[in-house]
């Protein structure tokens, strides 16, 4: 396993996380297979754990709060708040009266009296940037969270953020946490970028594509992972950018079987291998999910296999566009265009 620098905090942490989401119901991992998946990832080296409050509505943390008991000092524990936790609507954003209640609720699930890492998990636009950041700076004051970072923000986002620090003499935003992928590498053009400028850490989450990357889906064969029984479209080869994947996916295997590598392999590698980020985000569901992806921990990959990729996938590509997570919401809406 390789470690890193998490931006400019000096906190190290594996070039591989461990992502919980699929931990409980939306991955069917019990408990026992939670703490197993828990164990196993912290003998391969991986000392940062991802979760998120609602994941499974609080069931992820509940879980990784159970199975890192009696370790949490060797352990760099993220969370994040933001996204709606129920249907009262100021059950969800980023204002200092949620984020104060939901942190609380947050430790209470996982078991512990301070998360290091505390994530927004997407832009509020509701809520400005002064009232975020001054609540984060207080409970950073407080001890209950050691850093913050964003999740997904766009490139815009993460520097107006980093001036309303700089402005409110506030704490800052160290980390972003982007989609990243072979398939989905449009933040290459704006917001690795920014992160490189500010020094920030980028944990970058579905480095495997959704399952697209993970050599399980190939031309000729039925599409049957998981994320696929109730994301289909996200794997209807009618779809022009699914037919698009599957074309790069095609090619890729052809690269990876050359260089004698997994696809697993290769996806992980090519993500690891940008300088600006410092950890891939594996979210296993089983046993076998990790030890395949916990392969990939020391790969990097040539400059060949990487000039490689960029023939098939072009630097700064989403084969995707239209599921990218960090669209400014006026693309999105009309009436966000128009007088």
């Amino acid at each position: 396993m390789q470690y890193r620098t998490l931006g400019r905090t000096g906190v190290q942490v594996s070039s591989l996380a461990l992502g919980a989401m699929n931990f409980g119901a939306i991955g069917r991992t019990t408990q026992d297979e939670a703490t197993a998946i828990v164990d196993a990832a912290l003998e391969g080296g991986i000392n940062l754990i991802d979760t998120a409050d609602m994941y499974g509505a609080g069931e992820s943390e509940e879980m990784v709060g159970k199975a890192i008991v009696g370790r949490r000092d060797d352990i760099v524990l993220a969370t994040k708040a933001t996204m709606p936790m129920g249907d009262e609507r100021n059950r969800q954003g980023s204002s200092r009266r949620w984020l104060v209640t939901e942190l609380d609720n947050s430790l209470r699930r996982l078991g512990v009296d301070h998360v290091d890492l505390y994530q927004i998990h997407r832009w509020d636009p509701t809520t400005s940037d002064e009232e975020t950041l001054s609540a984060l700076t207080d409970l950073q004051r407080a001890g209950k969270i050691r850093y913050f970072g964003s999740s997904t923000f766009p490139a815009y986002r993460v520097v107006q953020a980093q001036w309303a620090a700089r402005e409110h003499h506030l704490s800052r935003y160290v980390t972003e946490q982007p989609s990243y992928s072979i398939l989905q590498r449009g933040i290459e053009t704006h917001v690795l970028p920014v992160t490189d400028e500010y020094g920030l850490g980028v944990l970058v989450w579905s480095p495997l594509a959704s399952g697209w990357l993970s050599g399980a889906i190939r031309e000729g064969r039925d599409i049957t992972t998981s994320r696929s029984t109730f994301m289909p479209q996200l794997f209807d080869t009618a779809i022009p950018s699914n037919r698009a994947r599957l074309d790069a996916v095609e090619q890729l295997a052809g690269v990876a079987d050359e260089a004698g590598l997994t696809m697993i392999q290769l996806a992980l590698g090519f993500v690891t291998a940008h300088p600006a980020v410092t950890s891939a985000l594996i979210g296993p569901r089983t046993l076998d999910h990790l030890h395949s992806q916990l392969a990939a921990a020391d790969t990097v990959l040539p400059a060949d296999v990487l000039d490689a990729i960029d023939a098939i996938v072009a630097p700064g590509t989403d084969l995707a566009a239209h599921e990218k997570h960090d669209t400014p919401p006026a693309l999105l809406d009309p009436a966000l265009r128009r007088r």
